[in-house]
């Protein structure tokens, strides 16, 4: 557990009140916010995090934090399940007097928005991590859902609620500004460059290329896939790697079936999850993330880049907020193997690049996108929602 903040770093609208998170899955909330847990700890904030607990409580509880189970299915917008869901946070909230409530993706600021609202927490963050498969739709459906989630959201909406994105095409999807002051635009869920350290790339050839992400139709892993056939059909030996595991809460999840065949195939190898980051970009050459759309800022290419790696992914909001096409790496159309293929084959033959690329991907992290970035911004944001 952290020791208690320093005097330094708090002041009286801070010390001693209490900020309650609510978000859907604990997991999600490990792998992406805990910066912000130690933001909150630094000001002196009691925190709470109200989840569903499965298998993450106590890395949790570990930086300081109060865990409360809120047992909620996350594909789920039954309203007849959001709205008892929504009587028993609001009870939560009441009893742990929130005085800021930090909700977390789209199901938890509906969820907290309204439960905030029966509490009577006027103090709401609502932080935005793109919107899902819903984001990566054009259609009459995807815009019509876009519609309907900016209503939802405007009407759960206080004088005291402030927006988080993590690039800055999404807040125009909520008809927000990118420079409305009550929108802060963070560096992601930000990396540890102490951690994720760049190592010499391996021999090459082969072009060892590696896409690190839940095994989602809408992440593209299957442009990936038709990607490396087709350029190893033009006989370059690139080999790709898949590292994640299908989330069976998302509907656009992949069967366990189709990785498995893939799999079986030349140059194709899907690893399952792993929690070696620093071991897969060790041993690659290029981060691969040839998603469909509906991303906030992919933490798995963050990571990538801190580790030195040249990244290869689509020109798609969150994904182009961190690579410059022809800097960090190369940005493709979304939905297009030809395109990846040829990229590719383009970085398979030009292994300086590849490592000037790498280099260029880990200097784009220190500058605004690492966690202590994040956390800096988080305190600025608590401090003055507080102080209002």
């Amino acid at each position: 557990m952290l020791s208690n903040p320093s005097p330094e770093t708090q002041d009286s609208k801070t010390l001693g009140r209490k900020l309650v998170f609510v978000v859907t899955e604990d997991w999600f909330f490990a792998s992406h916010f805990l910066p912000m847990v130690k933001a909150a700890r630094e000001l002196g904030l009691a925190v709470t995090v109200v989840t569903r607990v499965r298998a993450h409580r106590e890395v949790i509880e570990a930086l300081g934090a109060k865990v409360v189970p809120l047992d909620i299915e996350r594909g789920s917008l039954n309203p007849i399940t959001m709205g008892d869901a929504s009587g028993q946070l609001a009870a939560i909230l009441k009893a742990e007097k929130a005085d800021l409530v930090h909700c977390i993706a789209l199901k938890g600021i509906l969820l907290g928005g309204f439960a905030a609202t029966l509490a009577g927490v006027g103090r709401r963050v609502y932080a935005l991590t793109g919107l899902g498969f819903l984001g990566a739709r054009s259609d009459t459906v995807g815009r019509l859902s876009q519609r309907a989630i900016r209503l939802l959201m405007r009407s759960l909406q206080t004088s005291r609620t402030h927006y988080v994105f993590e690039n800055t095409d999404d807040p125009k999807l909520l008809g927000l500004d990118p420079m409305d002051p009550r929108v802060t635009i963070l560096g992601g869920a930000g990396v540890d460059p102490d951690i994720l350290k760049p190592e010499p790339l391996p021999f090459q050839p082969p072009l060892r290329v590696a896409v690190v992400a839940r095994m989602l139709w809408s992440k593209g892993i299957d442009v990936a896939v038709e990607a490396v056939r087709m350029a190893r059909a033009k006989g370059s030996p690139i080999e790709l790697s898949l590292y994640g595991a299908p989330d069976p809460s998302n509907p656009k999840a992949i069967p366990e079936e189709a990785l498995k065949a893939w799999s079986a195939e030349p140059g194709i190898t899907w690893h399952g999850a792993t929690r070696d980051i620093a071991g897969v970009w060790r041993d690659r050459h290029v981060a691969c993330l040839p998603s469909r759309g509906g991303e906030g800022l992919p933490r798995t290419l963050l990571e990538a880049a801190a580790c030195g790696r040249a990244i290869v992914t689509t020109d798609v909001p969150g994904c182009r907020t961190l690579v410059r096409d022809g800097v960090e790496g190369l940005l493709v159309p979304p939905g297009d193997p030809a395109a990846l293929s040829e990229a590719l084959l383009t970085l398979s033959g030009q292994p300086d690049r590849v490592a000037r690329m790498g280099e260029a991907a880990r200097t784009r992290v220190l500058d605004g996108f690492t966690e202590r970035d994040v956390m800096n911004s988080v305190k600025e944001l608590y401090r003055s929602l507080l102080a209002s």
